[in-house]
């Protein structure tokens, strides 16, 4: 294990940087600590589902030790702040957010956030925010028509030139915030991916928008809207991958 810089452990493979910044975590490291890897070799996502993490991603985790913290609006503002970064580095608006937890680039994905807690009885002791974003690998075999890397629109790039960056901005976000203020809402809206789109799933009807709790909206045909805060969105003819892999 080689530190370099504060707080940023830089590791060849791992299984995962989520476990290892958990594991630094439980030693006492403090906020802000962060563990990248230049392969994983069990990366996840949400809902048990596996992650490719190869040589040529950025896979790395952001420790965050709020006094309390709503994971999903923790992933939407962490997505987000990722989404603005990869747009002042030169993709502009080519970088969507698909509601709760990708990363597009155009209109296929290209990285995924997943945040996850751990508590010492009722009281909450850290937060893990991890990243997963195909930079220059290719995406996995079978994925190609619905995965890209961030080379398609930033060539040049290396995960090596992303890691502060990414660091920096993770670091910045604000895990104890409450609702989304309504710039937060505007920002993210500026780069909804699945907004007027219709779903067939979990509920059918056609998203619109988020709601302060981070909730997707969801409107009916019947005119009705209603919020949905949980469950795999599936949108009008998207063919359906239970296995397909999210995030990191």
């Amino acid at each position: 294990m080689i530190v370099t810089g504060p707080d940023v452990v830089r590791l060849g493979a791992i299984a995962s940087t989520m476990d290892a910044l958990h594991e630094l975590a439980q030693g006492g490291a403090p906020a802000g600590t962060a563990v990248v890897a230049e392969v994983q070799t069990a990366g996840r996502g949400s809902r048990g589902r596996s992650w490719a993490s190869p040589r040529g991603g950025l896979w790395l985790s952001v420790l965050a030790r709020p006094a309390t913290a709503g994971l999903e609006l923790l992933s939407l503002r962490a997505g987000l702040a990722v989404a603005e970064l990869l747009g002042r580095l030169g993709a502009g608006d080519r970088i969507g957010l698909k509601w709760p937890n990708d990363l597009m680039l155009d209109d296929r994905k290209t990285g995924g956030i997943l945040c996850e807690a751990r508590w010492h009885g009722a009281a909450l002791g850290w937060v893990v925010i991890g990243l997963g974003l195909n930079v220059s690998n290719a995406p996995p075999p079978g994925l190609e028509a619905s995965a890209t890397r961030v080379g398609a629109a930033l060539p040049r790039m290396t995960p090596g030139d992303l890691v502060e960056p990414v660091i920096a901005a993770l670091r910045a976000v604000d895990a104890a915030a409450g609702p989304l203020t309504d710039d937060e809402q505007a920002r993210f809206a500026a780069r909804d991916w699945l907004r007027g789109r219709a779903l067939e799933a979990p509920v059918a009807g056609a998203a619109a928008g988020l709601a302060d709790d981070g909730a997707l909206l969801v409107r009916r045909d019947d005119g009705t809207t209603v919020p949905l805060r949980a469950g795999t969105v599936v949108v009008r003819g998207e063919a359906r991958t239970p296995n397909a892999r999210r995030a990191t």
